[in-house]
């Protein structure tokens, strides 16, 4: 899961304490896990010189920076996220790389801060399934677009993959009920085919494309690490590990550390994600 208080507009259940806890002890191999994605929505994106960029959720600064860098001093990337701390963060990492042509903004997703029609690409990595209200925020994007421009998503796929099966997946088995309670922040909330591209179009989005596509998403560490990283950042599954008993964490611990051993290489682990890329243009 990306790590992603509340992701510009969304709900408290995803919350700035987790994010911080993510972006500070995890950040570096949490990044090298997240990166093919990253440059898999930024190359779905395909940004040219001299763009002016709008990222919504970016978090850390990602991949706001990274499109700030293909845009050049030309253009410019707005990197817009509800937690004022991860945007000095993400403000950071671009002072480090040099970059002139990015801006923070502390903003929510629901009421952008920007007038009419001055972006020509915006870009949200991991975010919109935490949106409260995902259509009303898509109308306020499109708002913001110029005519001809693209809105670009990656979102998860299915919980039914390795990354999620070989730990949340082994929590469910082991207590039943639900992944996610009903009502609650849900990652996968976008995962069935056809969900998010439904409500592009009816937030007015035209020529909308949709697309599952599976893309390496390895941790470059051991089954120990990544299971820590997991129970520590998974905010929206909060609820299913605090359903275990005290008494199954021990049987829990070994089957995710054998599911966790199949698809380790001695150096990382090689999950691989199941997720889904989708647009929409403004007409």
């Amino acid at each position: 899961m990306n790590t992603k208080g509340d992701i510009a507009g969304s709900s408290a259940a995803w919350g700035a304490q987790y994010r911080l806890t993510a972006s500070d002890a995890w950040r570096i191999p949490s990044a090298r896990m997240g990166r093919a994605v990253t440059d898999a929505l930024v190359e779905y994106a395909a940004p040219v010189p001299g763009m002016d960029v709008l990222d919504i959720a970016s978090g850390t600064g990602e991949p706001a920076i990274t499109l700030a860098e293909r845009v050049g001093p030309n253009g410019s990337v707005a990197a817009l996220d509800q937690s004022a701390d991860l945007l000095e963060i993400a403000k950071k990492r671009a002072v480090d790389r040099g970059l002139t042509n990015f801006v923070a903004h502390h903003a929510d997703a629901h009421t952008l801060p920007f007038p009419d029609a001055v972006f020509d690409l915006a870009t949200c990595r991991f975010g919109i399934m935490f949106f409260r209200d995902p259509g009303g925020a898509l109308k306020e994007l499109r708002r913001v677009l110029k005519p001809g421009a693209r809105a670009c998503f990656v979102v998860w796929g299915p919980f039914e993959q390795p990354y999620w099966q070989s730990m949340m997946g082994r929590v469910v088995h082991h207590v039943g009920g639900p992944v996610i309670p009903p009502g609650a922040a849900d990652p996968f909330s976008f995962a069935v085919p056809g969900s998010l591209s439904n409500v592009l179009r009816g937030a007015g989005f035209d020529t909308v494309q949709e697309e599952t596509k599976t893309v390496p998403w390895s941790w470059p560490g051991t089954p120990e690490s990544v299971w820590e990283y997991a129970r520590a950042v998974a905010a929206p599954l909060k609820p299913l590990l605090d359903r275990v008993p005290e008494a199954k964490w021990p049987a829990i611990h070994a089957d995710v550390r054998l599911a966790l051993e199949k698809l380790y290489d001695g150096e990382q682990i090689n999950f691989g994600a199941t997720v889904v890329f989708a647009s929409g243009k403004k007409i």
